[in-house]
């Protein structure tokens, strides 16, 4: 058997596996057959549970025999079932190496206690990593006056702006206006601001009182005018005044 270099056995807490023909019909029966399937990467084929499969024996047999060995340690059907790799040592004596969890169908190596250890480690230092390195782009040194500080606020104000709202489009406004007159016809205001800076009261308060309208009648008096009738003027009395007519000039004709 070929030995495997320990920096090329890939990390199987960042793999899983998944079968969808499986998942319909997956049950606490038959989990642990779907989690031998030949495409799993997590199950290693020299345990117990092959050997058992060959002689059609029950899952009862694996405290008769030592070496490694999977069992189904918790399930909550149909989404939840977690697997535990051991090694058997007697039938009172066991040792876990791993754990392994389904949900919907998909298998995952549950990480250890070392390995979670190391993982929040590495986050804290590289978020302190990367803290001291802002904080020395932000130091100076001058030879007169030494070290010093200083931040670039032009930076932290384009922080604290907000991002421009984007107006909306002329059927959007317009479907808002729409959509607030049919609600405030629907559910009338109880309160108003007369003023700003006020405080809100009822209606009925706010509600300027009427001007009375004092109607006067208004007589109308007709009165009859009489008018001359309109003379003509008489024809005889006009006078035409005839302007001579005057001879047309006479021009050279040129040949």
């Amino acid at each position: 058997m070929a030995i495997v270099p320990h920096d090329k056995v890939p990390n199987q807490l960042s793999i899983s596996w998944f079968d969808s023909a499986w998942v319909p019909h997956l049950n606490k029966d038959n989990v642990l057959d779907y989690f031998a399937e030949r495409s799993n990467p997590f199950y290693d084929r020299t345990c117990n549970n092959e050997t058992i499969r060959m002689q059609r024996l029950g899952l009862e047999h694996l405290e008769n025999l030592t070496g490694l060995e999977y069992v189904l340690l918790h399930h909550q059907e149909p989404i939840l079932y977690v697997i535990r790799k051991q090694r058997r040592h007697s039938q009172k004596q066991v040792t876990t190496l791993a754990d392994y969890y389904i949900i919907a169908g998909t298998v995952y190596q549950a990480p250890d206690v070392g390995s979670i250890v190391n993982s929040r480690l590495m986050t804290t230092l590289h978020h302190l990593e990367s803290a001291f390195s802002e904080a020395l782009s932000f130091s100076r040194y001058h030879p007169a006056k030494g070290y010093s500080w200083e931040f670039k606020e032009e930076q932290n104000k384009s922080k604290k702006q907000k991002k421009k709202e984007e107006p909306g489009s002329v059927f959007q406004c317009k479907r808002v206006d729409t959509l607030l007159s049919v609600l405030t016809t629907k559910f009338p205001p109880k309160f108003v601001q007369v003023h700003p800076g006020e405080q809100p009261v009822p209606i009925t308060e706010a509600a300027p009182p009427k001007p009375e309208v004092k109607s006067e009648k208004v007589v109308v008096t007709t009165s009859t005018v009489r008018t001359a009738p309109a003379t003509r003027p008489n024809p005889q009395n006009i006078q035409v005044k005839q302007e001579p007519k005057t001879q047309p000039e006479k021009r050279l004709k040129l040949m």
